[in-house]
């Protein structure tokens, strides 16, 4: 960022009272405050330093994105303000009881507007964003219920570059973002297909899994999440093309959007998603029995330190090659 400050409202720290910590982001540590001179409830991301997300956050404007307030730039008070999602994160909605009472109409309204914020990302903001962080945790709720996309200090503006160090959190990360290959914006095609699976079946994905482990199955075993085979065909095929290996051979979430589209104007969906959440006891023993994850996860197991390693070893040599071609350090 080349004038730091310039294009956002700097807010002073004494500006500022501090309540609870609500929890992490990437690279820094998030809090609820109060903007006083606003007389605004507002969300604080404490940094080390002002960095791309404020410049990256400063030009985005949809009812799906979190709102940017400001920075605040004074050493060693870095951070950043947006608005204050008090319902907290999708992850913690999912885990709580009140997801009992999902029903299609609900996941269907969620998806929408998280695949409305990520084609706002990808084709309608001023400068064209990838998120590479999409994940259930940084999906924020407003207290009507309103979803919005947060936390961007693992984005990139597009037009930087492709060449991408290894960022966000493996079991939502695709397979060439894990191995810090050339991405484009459809690396986030696949997160949003991890999300899509988190609110159907109210599960941890890759749950009882190493990073590491998760990232040798999606790699190397072209492992993917186990659909339940009762979840209702339309949402198991739509997953399954975003997690499809080839970037290209994802959706856009332009398509995401027509095809949840098609959904929503089916008369049948309703009965067999809702079918489908509120049996969730029956299935998931079936689910747990016959996923083929728990095989791999034997084999994972047995696998020896040795090949690992040289997985592990694989990935950094990619990441050091991608670097001296003039992309990211290794980070």
């Amino acid at each position: 960022m080349s004038s730091p400050g310039s294009s956002f409202v700097q807010i002073k720290h004494e500006d500022l009272l501090f309540y609870e910590n609500c929890g992490g982001g990437s690279f820094g540590s998030v809090y609820r405050a109060l903007w006083i001179s606003q007389d605004k409830e507002v969300a604080v991301k404490k940094l080390l330093k002002i960095d791309k997300e404020a410049e990256i956050l400063s030009v985005l404007s949809h009812k799906n994105i979190i709102q940017f307030y400001g920075a605040v730039l004074e050493s060693p008070n870095y951070g950043i303000v947006t608005e204050y999602a008090s319902a907290g994160s999708l992850y913690e909605y999912l885990a709580s009881e009140q997801s009992e009472e999902m029903d299609m109409n609900q996941i269907m309204t969620w998806a929408i507007q998280i695949a409305k914020g990520m084609h706002y990302l990808h084709a309608e903001a001023p400068v064209k964003v990838i998120h590479r962080d999409l994940k259930s945790r940084n999906v924020v709720m407003t207290a009507d219920k309103v979803l919005k996309i947060c936390d961007f200090g693992a984005s990139k503006f597009l037009s930087h570059t492709t060449h991408m160090t290894v960022v966000g959190t493996f079991p939502w990360m695709a397979p060439e973002v894990i191995q810090s290959l050339p991405v484009s914006e459809t690396c986030d095609t696949y997160s949003y297909g991890v999300v899509l699976w988190e609110m159907l079946t109210r599960e941890v994905p890759f749950k009882g899994f190493e990073g590491l482990q998760v990232a040798w199955l999606v790699v190397e075993k072209q492992e993917r999440l186990t659909i339940p085979t009762s979840c209702p065909a339309s949402f198991a095929e739509l997953m399954r093309k975003c997690w499809q290996a080839d970037p290209k051979e994802r959706p856009q979430f332009k398509q995401v959007l027509a095809t949840l589209e098609t959904m929503a104007n089916d008369s049948r969906l309703p009965d067999q998603c809702n079918s489908f959440l509120h049996n969730k006891d029956q299935w998931r023993y079936t689910h747990k029995k016959h996923s083929l994850v728990d095989i791999q996860k034997k084999s994972v197991t047995a696998l020896c330190q040795r090949d690992l390693l040289t997985f592990l070893s694989v990935c950094y040599k990619v990441r050091e090659e991608r670097a001296s071609e003039g992309g990211e350090g290794v980070g």
